[in-house]
């Protein structure tokens, strides 16, 4: 008779193993959403929200005060409870703005890494972007037509036009609704001029999108996250529009706001004090936004970076990552040799088959391999001499879609580390959490690179590998360094630079 109990759990474990998580380290507001993933569709499980305005406490220097990190801290703290039990491919955690902008990010991001215990990725404005839209998308109608979709943040606005799923352009803009509440309402005090200040701003930072999004065109208009969902309420409210917000039901909310004389005075039943706060900048952005694109109604959306970063997540897992696709295409854009690319990907993974159990390295640690790979000779489209260095150069300041910044930055060392000087202090500059496997993952690309040297079509023989600790054993057939003495020299010259790193190669014939 089966067991029931173990039946139950069994059921239990699978649902459990579909549960997804994403958080949002916003410059406004944090956002946590956990999902379950069913027949191709995301159910929401959690969600949960906090206004932390980590922005709000960047200093004139960039420098983040240590009442803002705290703020966000403790919001994570909350957070970290309900991540308990999750594997770390299940979770994406994304920072944005306030944390691209701040100097002294790498503190607040370990020390959340320590409440989390997971890694946080930081993503530049198209990513941002890109990852909006995604979730924009898998909130609406999957009709055709152009859509344009805009989202005001706490540090950043971003503009994206696209198609069903496909992004057409993308950007990010430097204005937020609390950077312009530290410009423009410092002490809380509205004007018609600090509000039209704000207004003109908005229209001049939007004059370097302009043209460029006027010539691609759109068929409709849709606004996500919090300014343009508290803009829609309050036009309900009001009775000054039924649905979504239109460009005269907008001019009624700006004069509405502006007859005000302070922020506080503002009446917003609903509102929480930190969206209050914000919230007559945010309106100044959206109104810069509606004269300069000439927008006559925008629909809300409620999903946005948090679901976008969800379904990025399901993407990776699945055959949809973006990031294969921008791999694919720099190496057509840089010309890279693909036989070549192959050979020396196909050599990597066959050592990381046989001792990343031994490492226990992660499962992403096989495409961080991969793309490393794929990409190791991009520099070769600049020049031959110290390649490696241009290609790293190349990954770390191009616009990747799908890729973080510290996913830039990682592939980055790995494609500078591929040869010669072993590359240390690019390994100490990335997160903590990632620092050992790509020592390992440089370690077997450089020696792909090494078996793969002549870049000829030539058989190589079975090599057994063995991880232990920081070491790696390389057994040969019995005869082959005989056969292949260039090779056995560059494997030695190889253990030199290995050491240097306190890594250790030994090579061995079978007895």
């Amino acid at each position: 008779m089966p067991d029931v109990n173990q039946h139950v759990n069994e059921h239990v474990n699978e649902q459990e193993s579909n549960r997804i998580a994403a958080i949002d380290l916003g410059s406004n507001s944090f956002h946590m959403i956990i999902a379950k993933q069913l027949q191709g569709e995301l159910r929401t499980v959690e969600k949960r929200g906090e206004k932390v305005q980590l922005a709000a406490g960047l200093n004139e220097r960039d420098y983040l005060s240590e009442e803002s990190m705290q703020r966000g801290l403790e919001c994570l703290r909350g957070f970290a409870k309900h991540l308990q039990g999750f594997k770390p491919e299940a979770v994406t955690i994304v920072a944005t703005n306030a944390l691209r902008v701040a100097r002294n990010r790498s503190e607040f991001i370990t020390r959340a890494e320590e409440i989390l215990g997971f890694q946080i990725e930081l993503i530049a404005g198209r990513e941002e972007a890109r990852l909006i839209y995604l979730g924009v998308s898998h909130g609406l109608a999957d009709d055709e037509g152009k859509r344009l979709v805009i989202d005001i943040g706490g540090g950043s606005t971003e503009f994206i036009i696209g198609e069903r799923f496909e992004t057409k352009v993308l950007e990010s803009l430097f204005m937020g609704c609390v950077s312009y509440t530290r410009q423009f309402f410092p002490e809380g005090q509205i004007t018609e001029l600090n509000f039209h200040r704000a207004v003109a701003r908005a229209r001049r930072e939007l004059l370097e999108i302009q043209q460029a999004y006027k010539a691609i065109g759109w068929s409709e208009v849709i606004g996500s996250s919090g300014t343009i969902r508290a803009t829609e309420q309050i036009l309900i409210d009001k009775g000054w529009s039924v649905q979504g917000i239109s460009r005269e039901g907008l001019n009624k909310l700006c004069q509405w706001l502006t007859s005000h004389k302070t922020i506080e005075s503002i009446e917003l039943p609903g509102f929480k004090p930190l969206r209050q706060q914000v919230f007559v900048a945010g309106v100044a952005i959206l109104k810069g936004i509606f004269d300069t694109f000439k927008i006559q109604k925008m629909d809300y959306c409620d999903s946005a970076l948090r679901e976008g970063a969800l379904w990025d997540l399901i993407g990776r897992s699945g055959h949809e990552d973006v990031r294969q696709r921008t791999v694919n295409s720099m190496q057509e854009r840089f010309h890279v040799n693909q036989s070549q690319a192959s050979r020396v990907r196909a050599c990597a993974l066959s050592m990381l088959d046989q001792v990343e159990k031994d490492w226990k390295l992660p499962s992403t640690a096989r495409n961080w391999l991969r793309w490393a790979a794929e990409l190791h000779e991009i520099g070769l489209s600049i020049t031959h001499h110290q390649f490696q260095k241009h290609g790293a150069y190349l990954v770390q300041h191009s616009d990747m879609a799908g890729f973080t910044k510290q996913g830039q930055e990682l592939l980055a060392v790995l494609l500078k580390g591929h040869r010669r000087k072993f590359p240390l202090a690019g390994i100490e500059s990335l997160s903590v959490m990632v620092r050992q496997q790509v020592r390992y993952i440089c370690m077997l690309l450089r020696l792909a690179a090494v078996f793969n040297h002549s870049r000829g079509a030539v058989k190589l023989p079975e090599i057994e590998c063995q991880g232990k600790n920081d070491s790696l054993t390389l057994i040969f057939p019995k005869g082959w360094f005989k056969q292949h003495p260039l090779t056995h020299d560059d494997l030695l010259v190889e253990a030199n630079y290995l050491k240097a790193a306190d890594l250790t190669l030994i090579v061995a014939e079978d007895t």
